[in-house]
């Protein structure tokens, strides 16, 4: 058997690593150009309930300890005026440890062997098993696993299902060396992540390596609100400065990112030899899942066909249970979204982090 995975991000990389561990040979397709083609976004926390569980399956456990950045799972929620509401250290023992996208990517990306990943692989289009890219070339896969995201080319084969603009947006900002030239915002935000929710809009953000404030100031709107994002400063008048200075003085230009979704309890009927992972599956709201969920996927799916002699009976095992981990991760994606721009903010928050 051989796989043929569409997309290099997180989950088709896991998918080829464990299907590499246990002897199954694949080839990765992937858009962008090369590894560092653009940026791979900012940090994530990998949880011990499915993140982790990849990982290990991957077998790079020691890996990844390397790439934890220390004290980052420590958590403030600040009202609009930055006063402390709620705050939770990092002592290190905690089971979402931080790490940088691009260098969880990279580890995946080193594991796999040489000439795994096909780069400058734009997929045009598929029809049954046979992948035509942008050169002309084309594929007939054996097995064909869509790994390719939100606007996946794959999924056609088994859904009928786009994604619709989800009612929410954030717009990215980033301060550079911040406790030297920001210190009263990297004072606000502290050592790890920092929430400030309001009614339908909020500030949050991240402390990443190097002194980097990473922020994503997020607004329940519908995308025509956002025009040229000149008028967004004026919502967070009254704030504290050292809040709103992580939309003002951002050291790159903001940029806009609606946020899409899949009908909740997307699923489909088994269609031989394809299936397939991650965003593709079963695209939400960020809601620090979304790549926890894509590498447990990838892993999943690799120990089934493992496990398995028939491949059909692999996939249709690994889809009901990605089927119903999806919902049930929804669900939970709602209740936070509720926390966080509902119509009390930011008691719903506080009350949802003092009872985990």
């Amino acid at each position: 058997m051989h796989v043929t995975i569409i997309g290099a991000g997180l989950g088709g990389l896991t998918l080829a690593r464990v299907l590499h561990v246990h002897g199954i040979p694949s080839t990765v397709f992937e858009a962008e150009e090369s590894p560092t083609a653009r940026s791979q976004g900012g940090m994530l926390d990998i949880h011990d309930y499915n993140g982790q569980i990849a990982v290990e399956a991957a077998g790079l456990m020691e890996e990844f300890g390397a790439l934890v950045l220390p004290g980052r799972e420590a958590m403030r929620v600040l009202d609009s005026g930055g006063a402390v509401l709620f705050e939770k250290g990092d002592d290190g023992t905690g089971g979402r440890p931080e790490v940088q996208r691009a260098d969880l990517r990279q580890m995946l990306l080193d594991s796999v062997p040489v000439g795994t990943v096909r780069w400058g692989c734009k997929v045009t289009g598929v029809l049954g098993r046979t992948v035509t890219f942008a050169d002309g070339s084309t594929v007939d896969a054996e097995l064909l696993v869509g790994a390719d995201g939100a606007w996946s080319r794959v999924r056609p084969l088994l859904s009928d299902a786009k994604p619709e603009y989800a009612g929410v947006s954030f717009v990215e900002t980033y301060l550079h060396d911040a406790d030297t030239r920001h210190p009263e915002v990297a004072k606000a935000v502290g050592g790890g992540s920092m929430f400030a929710p309001g009614q339908g809009k909020g500030i949050f953000a991240h402390r990443e390596a190097g002194g980097v404030l990473h922020a994503y100031v997020e607004f329940t709107r519908p995308v025509e609100w956002f025009g040229d994002l000149s008028h967004i400063t004026a919502e967070f008048e009254g704030w504290a400065p050292e809040l709103t200075a992580l939309l003002t003085e951002s050291d790159t230009t903001p940029v806009f990112r609606p946020h899409f979704t899949l009908p909740s309890g997307h699923r489909w009927e088994r269609v031989p030899g394809v299936t397939l992972i991650g965003d593709a599956a079963h695209l939400m709201p960020p809601n620090g899942e979304g790549a926890n969920l894509a590498m447990l996927d990838g892993a999943e799916l690799a120990r089934a066909l493992a496990s398995h002699d028939d491949v059909e009976t692999a996939l249709a095992t690994f889809e009901e249970a990605m089927f119903v981990r999806a919902v049930e991760t929804a669900e939970e994606s709602e209740e936070m979204l509720q926390s966080l721009f509902g119509d009390e903010p930011p008691q719903k928050l506080l009350d949802l982090l003092i009872d985990a």
